[in-house]
């Protein structure tokens, strides 16, 4: 009876040590992601204003992507005849607390036709570390996808995504396909 007794304890206590264990790493998982409303807040404190459309943004990145583990605020400008070239400077911000200046240039090819200048904020998702962001990523813009001024497309390489939600001036209009180089360093050579 007593060995039973000292069974069923030590099944008890196995048990309670591998809840607190998940318990602990859902919290660590939650502590490292930025939530809905902690990018809304963040994202109208850079462009200055909320709005329906970039609530409505925001909403349709998270239904899809998940909680972003970083976020990038800078501005870029871009232009396109068929062929065109991207180039920005911002600031990557992780839920950690570090930040990194980074920069972005890249070419595309496509339907494309036009120029703008905007202010970008980028969701990054599964970020392992900062020195990851820095590497070409591919991608499809679909230039033409606005609700209400505001624009995103998605880059991916491996399990690194990039959602960049753009609004500004200018007309763009059309599809491309391309990648984006994404540096230590400004540089004016987009390839």
């Amino acid at each position: 009876m007593a060995k039973i007794l000292r069974l069923i304890l030590l099944a008890v206590f196995l048990v309670a040590c591998v809840t607190v264990g998940a318990t602990e790493k859902q919290g660590e998982l939650k502590e490292e992601t930025y939530s809905e409303e902690a990018v809304l807040a963040a994202a109208s404190e850079f462009f200055g204003e909320t709005t329906k459309a970039l609530a409505r943004v925001i909403e349709k990145v998270f239904k899809e992507q998940g909680r972003p583990n970083g976020y990038i605020t800078g501005t870029e400008g871009s232009g396109a005849i068929g062929v065109g070239l991207r180039y920005g400077e911002g600031v990557l911000h992780t839920k950690s607390g570090e930040e990194k200046k980074v920069y972005w240039q890249g070419p595309s090819v496509g339907f494309d036709f036009g120029g703008n200048f905007s202010k970008v904020f980028t969701l990054v998702y599964h970020l392992k570390d900062m020195d990851a962001l820095f590497q070409r990523i591919p991608g499809v813009d679909g230039s033409l996808y606005f609700i209400g001024g505001v624009s995103v497309n998605y880059q991916q390489t491996d399990d690194l995504i990039l959602a960049p939600i753009r609004t500004g001036v200018g007309w763009r209009a059309g599809v491309s396909v391309g990648y984006v180089d994404y540096t230590h360093k400004k540089s004016w050579i987009p390839f």
